[in-house]
This record gives C-alpha cells, structure tokens and sequence, in this order.
C-alpha cells in the first residue's frame, strides 16, 4: 500500500479518535448544567446530548471549512500529511490528560494550537496565514467574554421578571425547560465542535492530493458527527462534576439562563463560520449567571485553574505537536 495513503488513513482514524475523545470530554458542556439540578437523569441526559451532537454535527461545514484554510494553505503545507498527524497526536495526548485530571480544558485550543506548532516545525513562521489564524484566535478569546456578559445580563433579566413569583413552582417550571435548553446546547455543541475533525480530515485529503478542493466530503461528515454522537454516549463525569458543581451552585433559573447564553454564542460563531471553544463558553456562561446571582457563591478557584488551563493549553500543545513532528519524521 501507498506510504501516503496510509498516513492518510492514520489521520482519518486519529482524527475520528480525537471526535470521539471531545465528544466524551465536551458532555458536561451540553449536560452537565440538567444533571445538577435533577432536571435530567445523567442516562437519559447523555442518550439526548449524543443524539442531538449527532444531529448538529451534520446542520452545516462552515466551521471546517475554516479549519481547513485559515490556520494554514493545505495545497502548499510542507510535509503536510506529517503535519496533520503530528498535531492530530499533540490534541488528543492533551485531550486525555486534562479528561484524566477533570479539567475542561478546550479541544478547540489544543486543536488549534497544534496544528500552529506542527506546521511551523515544519516550515518556520512564514507557514501560518496569519490573518485567518488571528481570526480564529480572537474568536476563541472574544466568546467567553461575551459569554459571561450574556450571562449575567440573561440572569439578570430572570431575577426582575420572577421577582415575585412561587419560588416551588417557579424552579419545578425551569426544570422542565432546562429539558429544552440542555438539547439545544448539545445541538449548538455539534454544530461547532465536530467540524474541526472534518476541517483536519479534509486538510489531509487535499495534502495527499486526493481532492482538490475545500468542500467536506458527506463521509467524512457523517463518520465525523457518528465519532461525536458515541463519545458523548460514553461520558466525561469527571468534567461534569467540575462544571455542574464545582464553579457554583447551580439551580433550575441558573441552568436555563447558562444554558440559553453559551447557545446563543455557539451558534453565533457557527453561523459566521468560526470555531470556538464549547468549554470557554459554557464555563464563561455559568459564571457570568453566578456573579450576577451572588458573586460570593461562585467558587472562583475553580475557575482560576480553568482560566490557568485555558491560557497554557494553545502553547503547549503548539510545543507537544512540534516534538511529535519532529519524532514522526524519523520514522515516516
């Protein structure tokens, strides 16, 4: 068999492998908000966010397409198929050790940022298409700030409009919205969050001359949003518990309003075709809801790490990808 069909092949299973693995990380982003407050059963939650990642994953490809082109040209990139897989490697290490430690950490970042740091091990600086790759880096800078705006603005609204309503009957209303607002956000999460998977798997198909250009692929599409679905049927509890209950105590008015804000973010940056991090912005969401509920009651070491996590993972994984680079090239 051809050398650079199979590293092809490599890609397009490490790159399914990397779906699956954020499909399980990124649950809690969907779920984890209904879980806290019982409005879902973690099964039943899981089985809803699986098929509705599923679903989303399949709505548009703007998002890959932007994956594919932005960061770096892949008709030109150097080595590119080495590339890929090297940075494909970097995310998926970083990936696994943030799951193993419960740290919702952003695929998006360790994606991104690995695929900067195998291209320029590859061919110096002058690789990156700097203005595409600033977008996509200010996209993922700018979404959590406005998610916790929307937050604590949406929360704020809640408060003045349910001032004086049953308390009881009030939380047993927002607990059955959150059913809505919970599928919404795993929806939103597979509109955004899939397609960087199929953008990788494109830029390798157009580095081993196989296409021509930027369009996805239907199988690569349908094998991407499958990859999701199966790793949001599997489950990140450790990240759940970190996001549903270690940031603030979250209620049903709380969940909603969370959970309507980072959706609302989401499917904004899909609709301009732009990744963001599903992470950023549903932790971003939840503490812009607790400080506008009770700034006290928001554990803010919790989010210190998170924010720590967040500001290392784009160079570290730039640097892991890089090292990978350089060792597959011994061998490939």
């Amino acid at each position: 068999m051809d050398h650079l069909l199979i590293i092809t092949i490599a890609i397009a299973v490490f790159a399914l492998v990397f779906d699956f693995i954020n499909g399980f990380h990124d649950t809690a982003n969907a779920i984890a908000t209904a879980v806290s407050t019982k409005a879902l059963k973690p099964r039943h939650a899981i089985l809803m966010a699986a098929i509705l990642n599923f679903i989303g994953a399949l709505y548009s490809t703007g998002v890959a397409k932007t994956v594919t082109k932005d960061i770096v040209d892949p008709f030109t990139l150097k080595n590119g198929s080495v590339v890929i897989l090297a940075a494909l490697l970097s995310a998926i290490i970083w990936n696994l050790v943030t799951w193993y430690y419960g740290i919702p950490s952003s695929s998006s970042h360790a994606l991104i940022g690995s695929v900067a740091g195998a291209a320029i091990a590859s061919a110096g600086f002058g690789v990156l298409h700097y203005s595409g790759f600033v977008k996509i880096i200010m996209a993922l800078i700018i979404s959590p700030l406005l998610a916790f705006g929307v937050g604590y603005i949406v929360y704020s609204i809640f408060k003045v409009v349910f001032k004086n309503s049953n308390l009881t009957r009030t939380n047993r209303n927002f607990r059955f919205f959150q059913i809505f607002t919970a599928g919404l956000q795993a929806f939103s999460h597979g509109t955004n969050d899939a397609q960087k998977a199929m953008g990788i798997i494109t830029m390798a198909l157009i580095a081993a001359n196989m296409q021509t250009g930027t369009e996805i692929q239907r199988w690569v599409q349908v094998a991407c949003a499958t990859a999701m679905g199966l790793g949001t049927a599997v489950g990140g509890w450790k990240i759940i518990k970190t996001v549903g209950g270690n940031i603030m105590k979250i209620r049903p008015a709380n969940g909603v309003a969370a959970d309507l804000s980072s959706a609302l973010i989401i499917f904004g940056a899909t609709h301009i075709h732009l990744p963001v991090s599903t992470t950023h912005v549903v932790s971003s969401s939840i503490l812009g809801v607790g400080s506008s509920h009770r700034i006290k009651g928001v554990k803010w070491t919790t989010a210190q790490r998170m924010v720590v996590t967040w500001v290392i993972t784009l160079p570290i994984s730039a640097l892991i990808a890089a090292l990978a680079y350089f060792i597959l090239q011994l061998f490939l």
